[in-house]
């Protein structure tokens, strides 16, 4: 009896392909890369997110754990654009020997802008997902990896690829419908820090920040000025800080300009499981419904 028990443990090994060991181990740095490629792969990996729910990605330090994550790893999902710079200095130490994946590959880019007279940096805007559009890119390429790091659930990664695009595609459509509730003027909006150009792109929203598209970049006393001065004479009652942002600026802004700071935005990281974005399709109905009731009262 225990013989025939035993003989059978490989039988059901071969038709349970979520067992640990069949698993393939994926690494994505951020956590909204983490919830992309999570939806994707369902149980067929061991996934890890270097930089969790509310941390900034563009000032990360990485981990002794983080080499150890990406040196065993079969997968590894980057934004690109030099979101994360410190990603290819990380996978060079590991070293990382498995499948690269640019999520941000074939994604059509806005430059990098300059706000209130200087320049907040250089090449491509990196935050591509802020439109949903851009988004769906981003599943393909996963997918694509996904099935060729682990040829053998590739309909799977394929199937799953298919039903989170459909989705997106209304998530997307959902998205134009509410921003186009808001009277055309009055879609202005000031956020801590330069990262909704794609969203104002896709969805016809002006977005103006003290800060350029990294967290790192400080605004002088006179563009904080220029800016308070912009929201004084355009009556811009919409302000926002981003989750992972220090929130001192925008409140200075709107004590001195007459606006009102409104719920967190989540621009670059996810909010933790129990908040109001734990998931990108979350992340965006939450930034969108906060947006739009503040910029009504613009």
């Amino acid at each position: 009896m225990l013989r025939r028990a035993f003989l059978a443990t490989p039988a059901l090994l071969a038709i349970r392909p979520t067992a640990a060991q069949d698993r393939i181990k994926a690494v994505a740095t951020f956590s909204i890369l983490g919830n992309l490629l999570a939806e994707v792969a369902g149980d067929r990996i061991d996934l890890a997110v270097l930089v969790g729910a509310d941390i900034d990605a563009h000032t990360y330090q990485p981990r002794p754990t983080d080499a150890r994550a990406v040196a065993e790893a079969k997968l590894l999902v980057s934004n690109g654009l030099g979101f994360e710079g410190w990603i290819d200095r990380l996978a060079k130490a590991a070293p990382f020997k498995g499948r690269a994946v640019v999520a941000s590959a074939g994604v059509p880019t806005i430059a990098a802008g300059h706000s209130h007279g200087h320049s907040h940096g250089h090449g491509p805007d990196p935050h591509c997902w802020q439109d949903v559009g851009r988004a769906r890119r981003y599943v393909a390429n996963i997918a694509k990896g996904l099935s060729e790091a682990d040829a053998a659930n590739a309909a799977h990664y394929r199937e799953r690829a298919e039903a989170f695009d459909k989705r997106l595609a209304e998530l997307d459509a959902w998205v134009k419908a509410e921003i186009a509730k808001v009277p055309a003027d009055k879609r202005k909006a000031i956020t801590g820090h330069d990262s909704f150009r794609y969203f104002a792109a896709a969805y016809g929203v002006q977005f103006q920040s003290p800060r350029g598209f990294t967290t790192a970049s400080e605004p002088s006393a006179k563009d904080v000025a220029a800016l308070i001065r912009q929201v004084r004479e355009q009556k811009i009652k919409a302000l926002f800080v981003e989750n992972m942002s220090n929130p001192n600026l925008v409140e200075q802004i709107a004590r001195e300009s007459g606006g009102v700071v409104g719920p967190r935005l989540y621009s670059d990281a996810l909010s933790k499981a129990d908040g109001p974005a734990p998931t990108y399709e979350k992340m965006m109905q939450h930034n969108v419904t906060a947006l739009t009731a503040g910029m009504a009262k613009n």
